[in-house]
């Protein structure tokens, strides 16, 4: 049904969409295919990670030590990132206590899935030691490990500031100049809240006389040093992103309840903030939110951020997942859009909104901004203006912000639109890295992971995505939780529950030829005119020669020889009248299929007995014109490619052969013999016939005892126990003309039929005084029979 319903509501949504300032497509344009799909028998190059443990979220990847980090539940790992499953692996075993299970499941938690340690939290703390944080079977707990000796310390830190009580809870964190950075839902009671600790100045969240965080669920954090380069000395900030319940005026079309409604923001604090003097104390002075739309209505749910970093900040970008909200519970489809850094902190600089007591509800502040502009970070203008630190600024300016946390605009995506709208699909992570070719033009790569363990590798093209290809990664489906890139290792190191995979980047060798390695757009891949194969653009020998065409992905394969040597033509011979199928595969998803006879001829679905489908082609009652040269052609962004040829031929259907005529036995047998067969057959003739009389004259006389004519059955019945053969007749009289059923027989005995039944059914049957009389034997089954002259 939704198959049907689909374009339909997607229309509807698109239609219903903020405007934007860019005309908007159709949203069937959206969606975008997989070129290809690689299921997991035909996966190469991978390699695989499991160990004892479970839950395989949390990743850090050191590139400078080739190190591949893994928190998992009850343990952490230290995989050699060149290859994971080498055995070489340091491994360390965390456990939650038995007390600490029993207790965690006394305060009704979950013993099979919460009462545990789950590691959230892995990052590098200094040159010497790495940081975890684990829940702790709901008592989390944090230590600085011996990077070197991957060994866990005497001693213990207490990780409730630090870690998410709840494995399931959405959380985020960083460690930046030895402060830790999280954000996720704090305690046993779940408070959501962005807090800063292990630092002079831990800082968090106001909750006074309004809360700047509601029912928020974190999903990514992420550094930006703004500070470098920076004409008017701004300090770095950090950004998080995430979902919460909206409490503003208007915050969707479809919102049935503020109250439950959610909406995806964006929030920012600066890293050199210290809180106020007075008001504001160990609380940030600098946290200000957004909302962030993807301009299509219900796509309200943030599931995964990646931020994709070029050379300065100002050109730093954010991709971001969306899947529609809960009340679309039977439909599953995702969105990802991208967001400037530059289009974020222009909403930040302009107005703020303010909850109105004399209505109840939020709406756009019209006042006037005290200075320094609340919110804002310590710049060198403000240094010459004796405001050095957040802690010299005025109680008015505190206040404000205090008042204030939301902002007036949203923060709407490049050239406002989506870049795909999936159906059918729910991206759980996303994972990107920009890609320059040796023509010189960079490219945005991106890895999506779903909900049922694929990952969709796509290329970010303008205003649109092209999938390269969706691989199955897992054979048993389950979510991706984690992904991480390596430029130097090629790979992509995929977390989720049953353990860690690593894939290659790309795979280059499985296009064939020059018109597949053009037609896949992959960044990574060219192809290369002197060896006449697709190669990795980072690993050629000559990187300038190779031959891509990552816009519109067909010139290039100009030479025949590029498109590699023509399939060899295959003999298909059939009778005429029957069907015959020419298989063929088409390797894309995007290719349509395409058949020639005869080199010029197309033939079309349901045309001359002509039958076109996604494995061949199938040519039904083949007659002598349907003999001929065949070829199956792939057909693709304007490209046409051989994939098959057929000589088929049509025979003549054999004749059956003529039945011949019996010979007549006077012809072949002698005068006498003839003689003997007479005299035997007249002497048989009167045995049967002096049998019969005697029959028919034993059943008038008992006819004649018991005064009426009745059924009887004539025979030999066994015993109890054992078997009974009764001859039985169904009309009850002699010669009687009545139809009769066979079927109050039992299976297995023999059936006595008079009259039409019997000469109906088999006329061969013939008595020369009783007429008709015939005997058949019902099988077990029932559904044999097997009949001869009685």
């Amino acid at each position: 049904m939704w198959g049907r319903l689909w374009p339909l509501l997607l229309s509807f949504l698109t239609a219903a969409a903020v405007p934007g300032p860019s005309p908007r497509r159709p949203s069937r344009e959206l969606d975008a295919t997989p070129r290809m799909t690689i299921p997991y028998e035909e996966l190469s190059g991978t390699r695989h990670f499991k160990g004892p443990a479970q839950n395989y979220s949390t990743l850090l990847l050191e590139e400078a030590s080739a190190r591949l980090l893994v928190g998992a539940r009850g343990a952490l790992f230290s995989l050699n990132a060149h290859d994971i499953g080498d055995g070489s692996h340091k491994e360390i075993h965390w456990e939650a206590s038995p007390e600490m299970q029993t207790k965690c499941h006394q305060k009704g938690k979950n013993n099979q899935t919460e009462c545990f340690n789950h590691v959230r939290f892995l990052q590098r703390l200094n040159a010497t030691h790495l940081y975890a944080c684990g829940t702790h079977a709901f008592q989390p707990l944090c230590a600085a490990i011996d990077a070197e000796a991957f060994t866990l310390p005497s001693s213990f830190e207490e990780g409730k500031e630090k870690c998410p009580y709840d494995p399931a809870r959405g959380f985020t964190g960083l460690i930046i100049d030895g402060g830790l950075y999280t954000a996720t839902r704090y305690e046993f009671r779940s408070i959501p809240d962005i807090r800063r600790s292990r630092h002079p100045h831990s800082l968090r969240t106001e909750e006074a006389p309004m809360h700047w965080l509601n029912d928020a669920e974190f999903v990514f954090s992420v550094l930006v040093r703004e500070s470098k380069a920076s004409a008017v000395g701004d300090d770095d900030k950090v950004y998080y992103f995430f979902t919460e319940r909206a409490t503003e005026e208007g915050s969707s079309n479809f919102a049935q309840s503020r109250s439950s409604h959610r909406v995806a923001r964006v929030a920012r604090v600066c890293k050199g903030d210290l809180g106020g003097k007075k008001i504001l104390q160990k609380k940030w002075t600098s946290f200000l939110k957004a909302r962030l739309v993807c301009h299509i209505p219900q796509y309200e749910t943030l599931r995964g951020v990646c931020s994709v970093d070029v050379d300065t900040s100002a050109r730093t970008h954010f991709y971001a997942a969306f899947t529609l909200t809960t009340q679309w519970k039977t439909l599953e489809a995702s969105a990802i859009c991208r967001y400037d850094l530059t289009e974020v902190q222009a909403v930040f600089a302009g107005p703020y909104m303010e909850y109105q007591d004399g209505v109840r509800r939020w709406g756009r502040y019209e006042g006037g901004v005290p200075e320094p502009r609340p919110g804002s970070c310590i710049t060198d203008l403000l240094r010459s203006q004796g405001y050095n630190s957040s802690q010299d600024l005025p109680s008015l300016v505190l206040d404000f912000v205090k008042l204030h946390p939301l902002m007036a605009r949203p923060v709407v995506p490049t050239r406002g639109r989506p870049l795909l709208l999936k159906r059918s699909v729910r991206y759980t992570h996303l994972t990107g890295t920009p890609v320059t070719t040796p023509a010189g033009p960079t490219y945005d790569l991106l890895f999506l992971g779903t909900a049922d363990g694929w990952i969709h590798k796509a290329v970010v093209l303008g205003s649109g995505m092209h999938i390269i290809e969706e691989t199955q990664v897992f054979k048993e489906p389950q979510s991706v939780e984690n992904l991480v890139i390596s430029p130097m290792q090629h790979s992509l190191y995929v977390g989720a529950s049953s353990g860690v995979t690593q894939l290659p980047l790309s795979s280059c060798s499985r296009y064939r030829s020059c018109y597949d390695c053009i037609l896949a757009r992959d960044p990574y891949c060219g192809w290369d005119p002197s060896t006449h194969a697709c190669l990795e653009a980072n690993t050629a020998v000559n990187r300038t020669a190779l031959i891509q065409d990552i816009e519109r992905g067909n010139r290039g394969c100009e030479s025949n020889r590029d498109t590699g040597p023509p399939p060899p033509m295959k003999t298909r011979s059939v009778l005429r009248g029957d069907d015959v199928l020419l298989p063929c595969d088409q390797p894309s998803n995007l290719a349509r299929a395409l058949w020639l006879l005869n080199g010029s001829m197309g033939l079309s679905d349901g045309q001359g007995g002509y039958r076109v489908g996604v494995d061949g082609l199938l040519v039904t009652d083949t007659q002598p014109e349907h003999s001929g040269h065949y070829g199956c052609y792939a057909e693709e962004n304007g490209l046409r490619t051989l994939l098959t040829s057929y000589s088929l031929t049509v025979r003549p259907a054999t004749p059956a052969p003529a039945p011949q005529a019996p010979a007549l036995p006077g012809a072949q047998l002698a005068p006498d013999v003839r003689l003997l067969y007479v005299l035997a057959i007249a002497a048989l003739g009167g045995l049967c016939l002096i049998l019969a009389s005697s029959l028919l004259y034993v059943a008038c006389l008992r006819g004649s005892r018991r005064g009426h004519r009745r059924k009887y059955s004539l025979g030999r019945a066994g015993r109890a126990g054992g078997s009974a053969v009764q001859l039985q007749t169904v009309s009850g009289q002699c010669p009687g003309e009545e139809d009769e059923d066979p079927s109050v027989s039992s299976p297995g005995q023999p059936v006595l039929l008079r009259g039409r039944a019997c000469r109906s059914r088999w006329p061969q049957c013939h008595h020369p005084l009783h007429g008709p009389l015939c005997r058949m034997v019902l099988t077990p089954d029932e559904t044999s029979v097997s009949k001869r002259a009685t």
